[in-house]
C-alpha cells in the first residue's frame, strides 16, 4: 500500500492505513524481519523501523491513528450549506465566468464570506478531497471548431510546414557536443 503524498485522507483512507499498521504490530510480536514486513505490506523499510520503535515504545497503542492532521474547521451543518452554496453554482455567488467553474480560490473566498473562517488554497484541496470531491476540468472546444478541416491541415498542410527529418550522421564520441549534420 502506497501513502498518498500530502495527507488529505478520506476518514476510510486514514482506517486503511491504521489497519497496516497494526498489521505491522502483529508481525513484529511474532519476530518477522523489517525487510520482509515492509515487502509484505508494500510500505518503505524506513516506515516499518518507524513502527517498530514506536511499537517497542508504547506498544500497539503507539501505532493506532491520532486522527487527522488538522481539525476542520467547517461544523457539518456548514458543510452542508458550503455545498448548497457549491450547487448553486459561481454565477449565484457573483463570479460571472461560468466557464471556468469552481476554483479552490473561489471556495475559499467562498467560505470566508459565509463563515468568517479561514483556509489557505492548499487547505481547501485537502478539504473538499477530505469530503470526496475531485478535481473536474472542463473540456473546452471551439464552437466555431471543425474537425475535418483539421483533419485536412495534419495531414497536407503540416508535413509541409514541419521541418524534414535530418538525415542519418555518424553520432559523436564527446557526449557534449553532437555529431555534424
Amino acid at each position: 500500500m502506497r501513502y498518498a503524498q500530502g495527507g488529505g485522507l478520506t476518514p476510510r483512507e486514514q482506517a486503511k492505513r491504521e489497519q497496516v499498521r497494526l498489521t505491522a504490530a502483529e508481525r513484529f510480536a511474532h519476530g518477522d524481519r523489517t525487510a520482509d514486513i515492509a515487502r509484505d505490506l508494500r510500505v518503505g523499510v524506513r516506515q516499518v523501523e518507524k513502527w517498530r520503535s514506536a511499537w517497542r515504545t508504547g506498544g500497539v497503542a503507539a501505532l493506532y491513528s491520532k486522527g487527522p492532521m488538522a481539525r476542520e474547521r467547517l461544523s457539518p451543518q456548514q458543510w452542508k450549506r458550503l455545498e448548497a452554496e457549491l450547487a448553486r453554482g459561481p454565477l449565484a455567488q457573483g463570479w460571472d465566468d461560468e466557464a471556468q467553474g469552481w476554483t479552490c480560490k473561489r471556495i475559499k473566498v467562498l467560505i470566508g464570506r459565509l463563515f468568517h473562517i479561514g483556509y489557505t488554497v492548499q487547505g481547501v484541496w485537502h478539504l473538499m478531497r477530505r469530503h470526496g470531491w475531485s478535481t473536474q476540468v472542463p473540456r473546452r472546444r471551439a464552437i466555431e471548431r471543425d474537425e475535418g478541416s483539421i483533419q485536412v491541415w495534419k495531414a497536407q498542410v503540416w508535413p509541409q510546414v514541419k521541418p524534414p527529418p535530418r538525415t542519418w550522421v555518424p553520432p559523436s564520441a564527446s557526449p557534449t557536443s553532437p555529431g555534424r549534420g
